[in-house]
């Protein structure tokens, strides 16, 4: 198969050294990369468009195009210092499963469109599934021109310096512009490799949900402010970190994770007591309903907290999603296939979150899963091996000759 020296050539397209990848959102690392994508699949035989947002559309015409298309695809951007294929298995992939069916002569009734969505991880602006979250609706134009990157430019100024000058309102689709969506992904998890499972067959996807939340203390010298009168900032953040440990261990739903990504303090002095504290936090379950209520518990408690400690805190939820709940008859087309091929499969959850949570909340999803090495992902020692990658698009493949028709 070609995808093996595809996915080396597309992670050469890095800011960082190899084995590192870094691929920033409309940078121009992402830009080279997404025309490498582009000329092989032009080169496929497959047509290609792209969008307001910089979502790339490649599709193989069946012969009913009037019908709604099979979707299937996933991203290409890379958070920095992480591997080579977190993200470009599923894209890569579907083109190398194109491919095949062309090798067999296969005819489609239904045409297969493949997705490179723009920016699955938040890096740039800060909220993950950019592109998917404004092909479900999920993320408006009035919000999206909202956003802002680091440096302070807002969305709108760099799609536009890249070259996607659409307009916004574009972008979002109808609930019958596909007939099915399913997108391949590596685990980047254990439990595949660990269990010696070929196949995930993914039924359920957690709801993510963050908080941006910023503290205000009071500053002073570390030996001049007697311990009884201190307003000190890092300390109450230090003590909501341990607070999103234990509301995750204690609810009661074995699916809820919570994580304080990011915590910085001001003015990071050695002898200065922290003023300020920044805290990111992740919150993610499948069920949305203990997600809510670990949520409403840490506010309570961040409020608690704060009060106590004489902190001024300002609370923002950048995004609180709803799971997606797979279709079950595409699942079952997986695992037919799976067998089909003498293949070990199972059907399992995904608690890291895809594009395809957004485009499950508009058309029938799934996801086939291959295994991770060590379970590791987001390093540059990510790896999937080129068996456990044919494998699975040897079943992604099957499935959409299920899925056309």
């Amino acid at each position: 198969m070609k995808i093996h020296e595809e996915l080396k050539k597309l992670a050469t397209f890095s800011a960082s050294e190899n084995p590192s990848v870094t691929r920033i959102l409309y940078t121009k690392e992402d830009l080279a990369a997404r025309a490498y994508f582009i000329s092989l699949c032009e080169e496929a035989g497959l047509k290609v468009t792209v969008d307001a947002i910089g979502n790339t559309f490649a599709r193989w015409e069946g012969t009913q195009p009037e019908l709604p298309a099979v979707a299937t695809g996933s991203h290409i951007d890379a958070i920095p210092l992480s591997g080579q294929y977190d993200g470009t298995v599923g894209v890569l992939g579907s083109l190398e499963a194109i491919r095949y069916l062309k090798s067999i002569n296969f005819v489609p009734k239904r045409s297969i469109e493949i997705i490179l969505f723009t920016a699955e991880e938040p890096t740039r602006f800060f909220i993950g599934c950019l592109g998917s979250r404004m092909l479900s609706g999920q993320l408006q134009r009035e919000a999206a021109e909202k956003l802002k990157d680091s440096n302070g430019l807002f969305l709108n100024d760099v799609r536009t310096t890249a070259g996607f000058t659409g307009d916004l309102n574009s972008v979002a689709l109808s609930k019958d512009h596909y007939h099915a969506f399913v997108e391949l992904h590596i685990e980047q998890g254990p439990r595949l490799e660990k269990e010696k499972i070929d196949i995930g067959i993914v039924t359920k996807i957690a709801a993510p949900s963050s908080l941006r939340l910023k503290l205000i203390g009071e500053g002073g010298h570390a030996g001049a402010v007697l311990m009884p009168i201190r307003k000190d900032a890092g300390v109450a953040g230090a003590e909501i970190m341990q607070t999103v440990e234990r509301i995750a261990l204690e609810s009661k739903s074995e699916d809820t994770v919570a994580t304080t990504g990011i915590f910085d303090i001001l003015p990071r002095a050695v002898n200065s007591i922290p003023k300020e504290a920044y805290l990111e936090i992740d919150l993610r379950d499948t069920n949305i309903e203990t997600r809510n209520k670990a949520l409403d518990d840490l506010k309570k408690e961040v409020e608690a907290i704060c009060k106590r400690r004489n902190i001024q805190y300002i609370l923002e939820m950048v995004n609180c999603d709803p799971p997606a709940i797979c279709d079950e008859e595409l699942v079952n087309t997986v695992e037919s296939v799976a067998n089909e091929l003498n293949y070990t499969s199972k059907k399992m959850v995904s608690h890291a979150y895809h594009d395809s949570l957004f485009m499950a909340q508009l058309f029938p999803t799934t996801m086939i899963f291959i295994p991770s090495k060590g379970g590791v992902s987001h390093r540059p020692d990510e790896y999937s091996s080129p068996e456990e990658i044919e494998k699975g698009v040897m079943t992604l493949a099957l499935t959409l000759k299920e899925m056309v028709g």
